[in-house]
């Protein structure tokens, strides 16, 4: 990984603007739910964040059962800092402590399987995600 000073962190603690600016830095519709994702850090099982000169610009997140399955919800990076081993080194960190896991998942976006693929992971076969959203309430 390029050192442009990134600092992790395993704190779950955020403020809706930092979530904000960093969901809605990629696009993500979830960013206009911050007080939501506040809410969905602190209940996850592990979140691991990315911090460039106090400014939020990456995390990863578990949703789990505590000794079995986890589930990798949220992966992101600040445009600004994609392409710089910020995602590869989250994902790391985050596997490391699922590393006695029997299912270690990840629910992504079709256009990024590359990049999840590049990382280890790999495409289930006869499976599919899934869903069920709805964020108005």
């Amino acid at each position: 990984m390029t050192n442009y000073n990134i600092i992790f962190s395993e704190n779950k603690d955020f403020n809706r603007n930092e979530l904000e600016s960093l969901f809605l830095s990629v696009n993500w519709s979830s960013g206009q739910y911050a007080d939501k994702l506040v809410v969905a850090m602190k209940n996850s099982h592990s979140v691991i964040s990315a911090w460039h000169n106090d400014e939020l610009i990456g995390l990863v997140n578990c949703l789990s059962d505590g000794i079995m399955t986890a589930y990798f919800h949220y992966l992101l990076v600040h445009p600004d800092f994609q392409g710089k081993g910020i995602g590869q080194e989250l994902i790391q960190r985050i596997l490391s402590k699922y590393e006695s896991y029997a299912r270690k998942i990840l629910i992504g976006y079709d256009e990024k399987v590359p990049f999840y693929e590049k990382i280890g992971f790999k495409k289930g076969k006869d499976v599919t995600a899934l869903f069920v959203t709805d964020l108005t309430t």
